[in-house]
């Protein structure tokens, strides 16, 4: 007679299969669409982007001390002004970021601003929801520099930039960031993570200031575009060019 599995193997056996199931998932487009990499940076990972993502381009990076890059470039058809009013509408980002489920402005001195967010990370069946409090100074219309104070991560520093696009007519908006979650999380986990939400998020932004730029939607609310005293504030603050 043949001897039953316990039901305690049988489940292990389970996950260890999903484990090489993910891992070969995950692998596969790293080797399949990676650009050459700059040794000097360690190693890049490009990701190829889908249709509803043209326009925007992502890229990751393993940093030291198992800190992941992550730098992401859209082109908005509209003015600076729109672009900044999007990125700085805080109390409203819930409303039009995919997979954010709560955010909002905390303070504002008029030298920094401080803002929380709420938000579902995760890939296939590893799923997280992750709280994030920022400390925010910046540029107005030029960089808006962001750190962790509280959170879910060990490292979670960066900055939005905004340029003149070189058509003349459009704007160039860059985010930068450096990423380690305070929770076990493997370097290919959180560059996939970034790989598949960071196009969501600069296409979200896209569509929500050329709607406002185009008179389609109404900015509501008090944000950094709107707080004189940031607008005269100093240089930046936070991490130079690093890495939702």
């Amino acid at each position: 007679m043949h001897q039953a599995v316990p039901h305690r193997t049988i489940f292990i056996r389970c996950l260890m299969a999903m484990a090489v199931v993910l891992c070969s998932l995950l692998s596969f487009p790293q080797h399949a669409w990676c650009m050459p990499q700059k040794h000097d940076e360690g190693p890049s990972h490009w990701q190829h982007i889908s249709e509803d993502f043209q326009g925007i381009s992502v890229q990751t990076s393993d940093l030291d001390d198992g800190v992941t890059g992550v730098i992401g470039k859209v082109y908005i058809n509209a003015a600076p002004r729109s672009v900044w009013s999007a990125i700085t509408d805080y109390n409203n980002q819930k409303n039009f970021v995919p997979k954010l489920i709560d955010s909002g402005l905390i303070s504002d001195n008029g030298f920094e601003q401080v803002m929380f967010e709420k938000g579902k990370t995760g890939v296939l069946f590893f799923k997280k929801t992750v709280y994030i409090k920022l400390s925010i100074r910046g540029n107005y219309l030029q960089r808006l520099s962001f750190r962790q104070i509280e959170g879910d991560f060990k490292v979670y520093e960066g900055d939005w930039t905004i340029e003149s696009a070189p058509d003349g007519k459009g704007t160039m908006l860059a985010f930068r960031a450096r990423i380690k979650p305070d929770f076990f999380a493997p370097a290919m986990f959180v560059r996939k993570v970034q790989q598949q939400d960071l196009p969501m998020v600069l296409a979200a932004m896209k569509k929500r200031a050329e709607s406002a730029d185009s008179g389609t939607i109404r900015i509501a609310g008090r944000s950094a575009a709107d707080t004189s005293e940031l607008k005269h504030s100093g240089p930046a603050s936070g991490s130079t060019s690093l890495a939702d």
